[in-house]
């Protein structure tokens, strides 16, 4: 324990270059993404299905799919481009955004966070300021997102009941063929534009609850040491939870701009027409459609892809560490 208080961090073993971590940190977050994408893939139908025109409602679209021939799959559509999307797309966001954050640590100083006195750490992962945090959450989203935006594109229109694809290679072809190329990357902006603010608010939000968390649930024993009385998964969930459901609704009208344009990029164009033009046929109520799914979904799905991945580190890096000791 360090004069402050606060229970110091183990490093890792110094012969362990950053690089041999970076496979690990891949892993972890392509589990942590395949585990949630796939549990959670009706709800994303649903509100892909609810954003899709101003005159669908969620109760009418459920009861249509319920009432199918074949409910589990057309609840599950789309499951294998949603499993690759949001599983490499977690593991290239938190490898990115593990890189990004031990970068800013190492070469900045200022950008660290002041440690809370007596709050065991919920993470092994760095601390950084609430600017560092928003800044390094939105560029690695970004980035991953630039990567994964064909994937996207493929399993907005196959989720969709707008067309008629049969599969992920015929849909590919026919936006290939239709619109070239760029068709593939139809609503970059709008992702962009949603998903720069709602990842950077997002590892703000986390890291603050956490941080808050982790202090209220502290307490001291009888031989001067601090204990948390709940344990950092717990913590790291429900602080997942909070923080993406008040991303979420802040940044929704961004996603359900998005999903117009990669749906109809003939009619809806980019974002700034797209954005007229919904509230031109519906108004304001048009951008915040989906809401109560994206808000449910998100909170579940980054709560348990963000616990996921901080269990795999924290256990490895204990593995490291004890490695290490065993070495010396």
């Amino acid at each position: 324990m360090s004069k402050n208080g606060t229970i110091a961090v183990p490093q890792a073993k110094p012969s362990t270059s950053t690089t041999s971590k970076t496979p690990f940190h891949f892993a972890a977050g392509l589990c942590s993404g395949l585990t949630s994408s796939i549990l959670l893939q009706p709800a994303d139908l649903l509100k892909t299905r609810v954003q899709q025109s101003q005159g669908a409602s969620l109760l009418p679209t459920l009861k249509a799919i319920l009432s199918s021939q074949n409910p589990i799959r057309g609840l599950w559509r789309g499951t294998l481009p949603s499993a690759l999307r949001t599983g490499f797309g977690s593991a290239l966001y938190f490898t990115s955004l593990n890189a990004l954050r031990q970068a800013v640590a190492q070469s900045n100083p200022l950008a660290l966070a002041s440690p809370v006195n007596g709050a065991k750490s919920s993470s092994v992962l760095p601390k950084l300021s609430n600017t560092a945090n928003l800044a390094t959450g939105a560029v690695a989203r970004v980035a991953a997102g630039f990567v994964m935006m064909p994937v996207t594109v493929l399993k907005v229109r196959y989720e969709s009941d707008y067309y008629a694809y049969r599969s992920l290679m015929g849909a590919g072809r026919d936006i290939v063929r239709t619109e070239g190329l760029r068709g593939l990357f139809a609503g970059f902006g709008a992702t962009a534009a949603r998903d720069a603010p709602y990842a950077g608010l997002y590892v703000l939000l986390y890291e603050q609850l956490k941080r808050r968390l982790a202090q209220m649930n502290t307490k001291s024993s009888s031989d001067g040491t601090t204990v948390s009385s709940v344990s950092s998964s717990s913590i790291n969930f429900v602080s997942g939870a909070a923080a993406a459901g008040m991303a979420t609704a802040i940044t929704n009208p961004f996603d359900a701009v998005k999903t117009r344009v990669q749906l109809m990029p003939a009619k809806y164009g980019n974002m700034v027409h797209a954005t007229r033009l919904m509230l031109q046929e519906n108004g304001l109520r048009s951008l915040f459609g989906g809401l109560g799914l994206r808000m449910g979904r998100k909170a579940i799905s980054s709560a348990l892809a963000w616990t996921v991945y901080e269990e795999l580190i924290l256990r490895a890096e204990k593995r490291w560490e004890s490695k290490h000791q065993m070495g010396l």
